[in-house]
């Protein structure tokens, strides 16, 4: 049965449910960068392409401030929503550190706070999300050991789950990047998506092999002799993708496609939150610039408690017991951090003294 995907304008022009799934590739998703990766390195993608956009917060604030005022507010009730540098104490214990990561290549981003990249320096173990992402082989290999999670395995292809419209509008935007629809038709819509929600200044960069953030500061720990451990598989990650409706991944592929050079003014908006520390402002102004639509607050909630809660705390219960070696340098997706199911919080709950670090 196929189904058509409603077309919508909001304040922004920005849909909620790609708000979403970008949020996820560049703060939660080391799978989402890896992949994009892998599907996008075509020649073309190997060229200079300069970064562009503008911050959209900006702009709300210039245009409608009492909506800006909304989000400020709720921002400023997050808990914890403000840094992503923090210092993790135990009495007994050498002082540990944790970074909130951007999956990205952005040079800004690389280049750490002198704090936190000489902590990472004298630190003993590394923590990351996923230490698979040091073998790309071994990457690959957990891509390729569940294929009923990446791929359709029963016969199932994307032109059957699609109203001819919104598939036609799936093949003129694929064919734009490059990408032609048979090639992808039985891949799951939310790894097509990770190939194409990224701007082209981002694609190019790891064209060329420039490490994202957390590949980084991994492949920096091994050369000099320290210790990298991963709280997650790859695996894990794509069960959580996975477990959301199929129907929430195809509109945000079909958006993503559709939402053109406004990509480059998302990923600037989401870089100036992170530069600034204000992780707190991400989530309110996701709900502040889209308005919902019927069916969104459920996609929301669920994407929420999948995506971020959940791994909030499978990332804290398996972080504790490293932590408890004392002087580690822990690095995971900014979004794990705020709110009061958040990483900080559930360290605090586990008799770690976590404050911020300026």
């Amino acid at each position: 049965m196929t189904t058509s995907i409603g077309r919508r304008t909001s304040y922004l022009a920005v849909p909620a449910n790609l708000l979403l799934w970008l949020i996820a590739v560049f703060h939660m998703l080391l799978l989402a960068a890896l992949f994009a990766a892998f599907l996008t390195a075509r020649p073309a993608a190997a060229e200079d392409v300069a970064c562009t956009g503008r911050n959209l917060m900006i702009e709300l604030q210039q245009n409608d401030p009492a909506r800006y005022a909304e989000a400020l507010k709720e921002a400023d009730a997050t808990p914890n929503g403000k840094g992503i540098f923090w210092k993790i104490e135990k009495p007994g214990l050498t002082p540990s550190w944790l970074l909130g990561s951007m999956h990205v290549t952005d040079p800004r981003v690389l280049a750490l706070p002198p704090r936190a990249q000489a902590a990472h320096d004298a630190a003993d173990t590394i923590i990351i999300e996923s230490d698979e992402i040091l073998n790309e082989r071994k990457a690959t290999a957990a891509l390729l050991a569940k294929p009923e999670l990446t791929m359709f395995t029963d016969g199932t292809t994307i032109d059957k789950l699609l109203s001819p419209e919104d598939y036609k509008r799936l093949e003129t935007g694929l064919k734009q990047r490059g990408i032609p629809l048979s090639a992808v038709s039985r891949m799951r819509p939310w790894m097509i998506s990770s190939a194409v929600a990224l701007p082209a200044c981002e694609i190019a960069r790891k064209a060329k092999g420039v490490q994202f953030l957390d590949q980084k500061i991994a492949t920096d720990a091994v050369a000099q002799g320290k210790q990298v451990k991963g709280l997650e598989t790859l695996a894990e990650q794509i069960q959580a993708m996975a477990d959301l409706p199929v129907e929430f991944h195809l509109k945000s592929l079909i958006e993503t496609l559709e939402l053109g050079d406004k990509m480059s003014d998302v990923v600037e908006t989401m870089t100036d939150l992170y530069l600034s520390g204000d992780i707190g402002m991400t989530m309110p102004m996701l709900k502040t610039v889209t308005p919902e639509e019927e069916g969104e607050k459920n996609d929301y909630a669920a994407f929420e408690q999948r995506v971020i809660l959940d791994r909030n705390k499978v990332m804290a219960e398996r972080a504790a017991p490293i932590l408890d070696g004392g002087n580690v340098f822990m690095a995971v997706g900014a979004l794990h951090l705020p709110g009061k199911d958040g990483v900080i919080e559930l360290l605090r709950q586990q008799g770690f003294t976590v404050t911020a670090v300026n």
